[in-house]
């Protein structure tokens, strides 16, 4: 059945049916009496059929096609026997009146001598063009018509020739699951249009418009060409001639010394070497390429805790030597963290420390209620340890009790001797510290936490971002950030008393007098309630939304480098013992706010954006409430994540920001943009850090496993040197200085591995004057990059003042406006000389011609 509910596999132009032999008493179209074979139609009124349908309703055989058979627009309809069952019924009923009239009254067939007749008599006539007249319409149109006003945008897509022939690889790629894989623009109502339309005038042209375009092709002006496909030779007389011309013999005499000159030097020597190559030898020596290169020095894995996980974050400790704490993750996509879910709540999160004393066995795990993507040390007390989950949460640890049994004590100094069998046997199993307290979920952040950040300990801030003076003297703030567009502001002291109620408190003590896990009570007042006192966001300026940071940089975040100068020294300046829940807050009376101090930072963005900021909070005009600033500056350098922001030890202003194929060097105070940029490399950067005893170096892992190491005193425009160290990824680097003739550089990989790289005498020791020249370098780029602006706006204002110019003489020669008829008048003389060049040039193509043939 179709969608009226006729019967398919017949005629559209029928209706097959069943008549009963009521039906047919009723409409007198009985078999063999009223309808016979001989004479099979009936005709029938229409009325009688639809006041067959009112008095008998469902009962009457036509009831399956009512809505048919009110639409007819004849009067009769025509009921067909169909005594064979060719459609499948006994009748059939035509509902066209072209196929009613066909059968009842079909068209006479033409005789075979009639059809030779009208064939014969038939005789084609080809159509004649009539001359075009006009009447005025095109005039009409061409008003009506819709122009093209504003200039159109030309795109040229280009190829480097190099790239020719190159060997491309494709593969599939969901859409959705990559950045960038599409675009959605939704539509939404513009207060500024709404207008209703009452009257449209347009006019339409008939014929369509005919345009020529190219793609991938420079346009040139036409022009006739021809190709010769077979190629014209010289004929046995005429090869003989040219071969025993003069001309011939002189050329070949001239020629035959040189010739025979260069075969032999071709013999003797290659003249396509590089001698510039030849003439570097290896180098044997001190400082020579077997001395600039990392070395191996360790390397850490696990195959219980560690095994197909990815290392997120790495830190040194401060105070002691050869201890390293890595956090590891889970190698999941979002979607696969979902489904899997069930399951990766039974595998422990862990944040492993490893020792150079024993390389196979962890000497500490701490326990985190979630993967943990960033951590840091506590720079005044080493015990404090801070970490940033994917669920947003912070998490605080305290490993004071653990800190004995991580140091090892020879004499004065903390050193990196191997044991000599004599100290205590430490046991197989690593103890496991749980985490002292953690944030509260819904005032925390709603994605993973990326970057991290303890606040100096002579700096606190207030509820709007103010600095004041610290004089607890520790470190008793911290600041974080996450995709979910916040910066947040942490306070590890007890902001506010929480009212607790009789009950409440008999179940905290109840729970204190149990405490299974012995966890430390450093931080038991912050334990499921810590929420940030700040809760920033970066707003974007030229439209609504707000940044997505992933890593941010302070400009008082230089501590660390005097812990490693402490470190150097084997002492550290540390608190132990405070108690933070007694820490006083910022006295409301009398409050010391810190003058000239810069609130203003860096943020790196997931879409390769660096934006310059401050964190103190404005109040609004309207509403009175505090909001975050605006930005100061934001720049587009990088084509991916920033995964790294960080400053220079050696220059507070200098900050090295890497992400998606290149990176940056820039000056804070210079708003022109970065002034070291480099070009874009063949593998994506995935960290990187700067060196601490030089400060022209710094390192960049790349995607490939390899290692680029950079020396601005050497080289600007490519690294100095690529080491390959491992076959994954690159996930993370940070340096240290064990001892002044020890460096070490620790780099991770994507498939869980810690190596422990020697950073060979060339790469951590500086020249005399290498901090200087550095300084220096970065000075005249600064000056290179104001020369360059004001050449811009030098070049644009004399642009303008052509322009100007151009202008003013364009009106002064400008003749007075022609007339409709002047301009007709002036584009037919034109035409007429045109016609009369084109037809002296066809008259000298035909003497031309004639004078050739008659030469031949």
């Amino acid at each position: 059945m179709d969608e009226k509910g006729v019967p398919n596999g017949h005629p559209d132009f029928i209706i097959p049916l069943v008549l009963t032999s009521k039906t047919q008493e009723i409409f007198q179209c009985r078999i063999d009496e009223d309808v016979t074979l001989e004479s099979p139609y009936k005709l029938v009124k229409k009325a009688d059929i639809l006041n067959d349908l009112k008095t008998r309703a469902a009962v009457s055989d036509f009831h399956p096609f009512k809505k048919l058979l009110n639409d007819y627009p004849g009067e009769e309809f025509l009921i067909v026997l169909d005594a064979d069952f060719k459609y499948g019924q006994n009748f059939y009923l035509v509902i066209s009146e072209e196929a009613k009239e066909n059968l009842l009254h079909p068209p006479e067939s033409l005789t075979d001598q009639e059809t030779e007749e009208e064939e014969n008599e038939y005789i084609y006539q080809a159509p004649v063009s009539k001359p075009w007249v006009s009447l005025g319409s095109e005039a009409e149109v061409e008003v009506e018509m819709v122009k093209n006003t504003q200039p159109k945008i030309t795109f040229m897509i280009s190829r480097a020739y190099r790239e020719f022939r190159s060997q491309i690889d494709f593969e599939d790629r969901n859409a959705s699951s990559v950045r960038d894989g599409y675009i959605e623009c939704k539509s939404y109502p513009d207060k500024r249009f709404n207008l209703k339309l009452m009257e449209r005038d347009t006019g339409v042209q008939v014929v369509p418009m005919i345009e020529e375009k190219s793609t991938q092709t420079n346009w040139a002006y036409p022009k006739n060409a021809c190709t010769q496909y077979q190629p014209r030779e010289f004929s046995e007389e005429e090869k003989n001639a040219c071969m025993s011309s003069k001309s011939m013999k002189e050329f070949i005499n001239s020629v035959s010394l040189r010739l025979e000159m260069s075969l032999q030097q071709n013999e003797i020597m290659n003249a396509f070497s590089d001698d510039w190559k030849a003439l570097s030898q290896e180098e044997t020596t001190f400082g020579g390429k077997s001395n600039s290169h990392l070395k191996e020095f360790q390397s850490f894995t696990d195959l219980r805790f560690s095994k197909e996980k990815t290392i997120s974050c790495i830190n040194w400790h401060p105070t002691i030597s050869g201890l390293i704490a890595v956090s590891v993750t889970e190698r999941l996509s979002f979607e696969e963290r979902l489904n899997e879910s069930s399951k990766l709540i039974l595998k422990p999160s862990l944040i492993i420390f490893w020792s150079f004393n024993d390389p196979i066995h962890p000497q500490l795990l701490l326990q985190c209620p979630d993967d943990i993507y960033c951590f840091q040390f506590c720079p005044s007390n080493s015990n404090i340890i801070a970490g940033g989950c994917i669920n947003g949460q912070v998490v605080l640890w305290d490993i004071s009790a653990h800190e004995e049994k991580l140091m090892v004590k020879t004499g004065a100094h903390q050193s990196l001797a191997p044991k000599t069998g004599l100290e205590e046997k430490m046991p197989k199993e690593p103890p496991f510290v749980r985490f002292c307290a953690v944030s509260s979920i819904e005032h925390g952040h709603t994605n993973v936490i990326t970057d991290m950040h303890w606040l100096p300990d002579f700096l606190e801030l207030s509820r709007t971002g103010v600095p004041y003076e610290n004089k607890n003297g520790c470190c008793i703030q911290l600041v974080t950030c996450s995709p979910d567009c916040n910066v947040m502001f942490w306070d590890i002291r007890l902001l506010k008393a929480p009212v607790q109620s009789a009950s409440n408190k008999r179940i905290i003590e109840e729970k204190h007098f149990e405490n299974p896990y012995a966890i430390p009570e450093t931080f038991k007042h912050l334990d499921l309630t810590w929420k940030p006192f700040i809760k920033a966001t970066i707003p974007k300026a030229e439209t609504n939304g707000d940044f997505s940071p992933l890593k941010i940089s302070l400009r008082e975040e230089h501590y660390h480098s005097k812990i490693e100068k402490l470190q150097t020294q084997g002492t550290t300046e540390k608190t132990e013992g405070v108690n933070y829940g007694n820490l006083r807050l910022i006295s409301a009376k009398n409050p010391k706010p810190l003058e000239d101090f810069n609130t203003n930072y860096f943020a790196g963005t997931e879409h390769g954006e660096l934006v310059y900021t401050d964190w103190k909070m404005e109040k609004d005009g309207d509403t009175g409430r505090l909001i975050s600033s605006k930005p100061l500056n934001r720049y587009l350098v990088h084509d991916g994540f920033v995964h790294t922001l960080q400053r220079s030890p050696f220059y507070k202003d200098v900050i090295l920001s890497v992400g998606g194929w290149n990176f940056a060097i820039w000056k804070e105070g210079v708003n022109s943009g970065p002034i070291l940029q480099s070009y874009c490399c063949q593998n994506r950067y995935t960290a990187a850090h700067w060196s601490l005893s030089r400060p022209g170096v710094f390192f960049i892992g790349k995607e490939d496993g390899n290692v680029d190491i950079w020396d601005l005193m050497e080289k600007t425009h490519e690294p100095t040197q690529t080491q390959n160290i491992s076959t994954a990824r690159i996930t993370y680097i940070k340096p240290c200085i064990a001892t002044p003739k020890q460096h070490f550089l620790a780099v991770t990989d994507d498939n869980g591995t810690l190596h422990i790289l020697e950073i060979p005498w060339t790469l951590r020791h500086s020249s005399v004057h290498e901090n200087s020249s550095i300084q220096r370098y970065f000075e005249r780029e600064v000056k290179h990059l104001e020369y360059y602006d004001q050449r811009i706006n030098f070049w644009a204002a004399e642009k303008r003042n052509l322009e100007l110019k151009e202008v003013n003489k364009n009106e002064e020669s400008s003749p007075l406006a022609k007339t409709k008829e002047q301009l007709e008048d002036h584009f037919l003389k034109e035409y007429e000389a045109f016609l009369e060049l084109e037809k002296s040039l066809m008259a000298e193509l035909v003497i031309n011609k004639v004078s050739e043939t008659a030469s031949d």
